[in-house]
């Protein structure tokens, strides 16, 4: 009766037991061993992604000015600025005292730029510049052309002015505006 036993319980499990697919596949996986692997039903394909939009287009623009990189007139200006409280006297081009031209002269100097001598060939040189649209370092004649500056930015310039008094800042309006240059 054992055997009869055996013989149902293997008959039952061949039928409990499907038959392996007809189309598996042996996958070798090195130094793993081999798998049977049953062909697996066709994924549905993929709906196509649509289109991207076209990125937008960015104005274009001049990049910033570098605010490590001077100006000669920037030059010229840092040079003045340290005459401040140097005495004036006609005719003088520094180091020690100065006129005002000879002031703009030794400043643009100490920046590596030649400019002339007198305030009226420094109004006949350059490249003009509007009083709105000063930067510092511009050269500023008054009186007709008598009398030069340098603008400091912020509504001042620095100047000899005149016998007795040292170089110094000043408004920009304490005098006649004449024009202005940038070299």
């Amino acid at each position: 009766m054992r055997g009869a036993l055996v013989l149902g319980a293997v008959t039952v499990g061949a039928v409990a037991v499907p038959a392996a697919p007809a189309m598996a596949q042996t996958i070798d996986v090195p130094g793993i061993g081999h798998f049977d692997v049953p062909d697996l039903p066709a994924m549905p394909a993929l709906p196509a992604l649509p289109a991207l939009p076209a990125p937008p287009q960015l104005p274009s623009f001049a990049p910033p000015a570098n605010p490590l990189v001077q100006t000669d007139g920037q030059r010229a200006l840092d040079a003045a600025k340290t005459k401040v409280g140097a005495q004036y006297v006609w005719g003088a081009s520094g180091p020690y005292a100065f006129d005002c031209s000879g002031l703009i002269q030794w400043s643009y100097k100490q920046a590596g730029v030649s400019v002339p001598r007198t305030t009226y060939e420094l109004a006949q040189s350059g490249v003009p510049i509007s009083k709105a649209d000063l930067q510092p370092g511009d050269v500023v004649l008054y009186d007709g052309g008598g009398h030069g500056a340098l603008y400091a930015g912020d509504g001042k310039i620095v100047h000899a002015s005149t016998a007795g008094q040292p170089v110094k800042y000043a408004p920009l309006d304490s005098m006649p505006f004449y024009a202005a240059r940038r070299f």
